[in-house]
């Protein structure tokens, strides 16, 4: 789950990560003069708030040197469709910006925290070429990123923290500042169950202060349950809208770009029939996990899912029969098809329990279902359905 740029900054704070005094606008409040964050040289950054990097190339990001430009700046920015090399073709909304005072800068680093899966701990990525994609700097120059692992049973050590600080050319106020910024950012880490923080730039103010001056927060999606004030904080407007729908309906879908919708029950199978489907040359819709015990209703859910994206071709429904009888899930496929009026050709591959029942089910359904038990010929079938191969 991801948070704005303004709710990053807001956690980062209680941290004591130090960030620039900021307000935040949308259509209903406006950036009244006497409500901006005092600039020491009459100049204020508005930035619009939403899930993208890459902003200030889109004309997301504005400098205003008046109260006035402030009002006029917001202005243009709320309401508006904002594209960005992230977002895609269709863009995200704008309805929040945030106003901040210019600040002085020295220097820009790049300063984040993720989780390195292969060792099963937080890694602290850093580089002195801050400003940028990371991507762009490890591809040109990857000697500029620095990287240290935290020991989970320890945690963040002071010598760590002074290494990189060490490493970045920090000095003076801003080497005394960092070991407590990035305690800061670990605890932060930590405490509220990120998948990644992100600081970039993280400046070096002509005073030799360190400042956030952007931030971008990933909070763990398992971890809803005890992040209930961040998750309520969560901007649905900024996500794909299936993949709402998607969660209210206790499934896990992903929109992508190809022709092929899929229909799994269990995250590592949809994987591997996603996989089978490029493998025979054809291009996933959507990852989509409808679960282990999968019902009729989440059947029904599934396929209105897949029936709303207008590039689907073709259905590979790949279900495996353990926890729930194949002839059941048949029984819940057939009942969801004639629910949602199915006409798109569909295959269903079918293994388990009761698999060779379920399979005859479907094929005496007279809905035009393609019952297959080997999954590599499902998926040879489903690619020349999509590209029109009479079956």
């Amino acid at each position: 789950m991801n948070l704005h740029e303004y709710q990053a900054k807001a956690l980062l704070a209680r941290f004591a990560v130090p960030v620039s005094p900021g307000l935040v606008v949308n259509q209903s409040v406006e950036a009244a003069p006497e409500r901006l964050p005092a600039s020491q040289d009459g100049r204020w950054v508005v930035k619009a708030q939403i899930h993208s990097g890459a902003r200030g190339k889109a004309g997301g990001i504005s400098l205003a040197d008046s109260p006035e430009a402030v009002q006029t700046q917001a202005a243009k920015l709320l309401g508006r469709t904002l594209i960005t090399a992230q977002t895609g073709s269709t863009g995200l909304p704008v309805h929040q910006v945030l106003i901040e005072p210019a600040v002085a800068i020295a220097r820009e680093l790049y300063l984040a925290m993720t989780i390195d899966r292969q060792s099963q701990r937080v890694v602290v990525i850093a580089s002195a070429e801050g400003g940028m994609d990371i991507e762009e700097v490890s591809e040109k120059n990857p000697g500029a990123i620095l990287r240290l692992q935290v020991n989970p049973t320890v945690g963040l050590m002071a010598y760590q923290a002074r290494q990189l600080a060490f490493a970045l050319g920090l000095t003076n106020s801003a080497f005394k500042q960092f070991p407590a910024l990035l305690r800061g950012m670990y605890d932060a880490f930590i405490a509220e169950d990120a998948d990644l923080i992100e600081i970039n730039p993280l400046a070096v103010t002509q005073e030799n202060h360190l400042l956030a001056v952007d931030a971008k927060i990933t909070i763990d999606s398992n971890a809803a349950y005890r992040q209930k004030a961040l998750f309520d904080q969560r901007d649905l407007t900024q996500e794909d809208p299936t993949e709402v729908a998607a969660r209210s309906s206790g499934l896990n879908y992903i929109s992508l770009t190809g022709e092929i919708a899929c229909m799994v029950n269990g995250a590592g199978l949809a994987m591997a029939t996603m996989d089978l489907i490029q493998s025979a040359g054809g291009q996933p819709a959507n990852f989509l996990d409808v679960g282990g015990g999968t019902s009729t209703e989440k059947v029904a859910a599934a396929f209105k899912l897949i029936l709303a994206n207008p590039r689907v071709r073709a259905i590979l429904v790949n279900i495996f029969g353990g926890i729930v009888r194949c002839d059941l899930i048949a029984t819940g496929i057939i009942s969801a098809a004639k629910e949602v009026g199915l006409t798109i050709p569909t295959v269903v591959r079918l293994e388990g329990t009761n698999a060779a029942e379920g399979r005859q089910m479907l094929a005496d359904s007279g809905l035009g279902l393609i019952a297959e038990n080997d999954l590599a010929k499902a998926a040879e079938r489903v690619v020349a359905l999509s590209n029109g191969v009479p079956q």
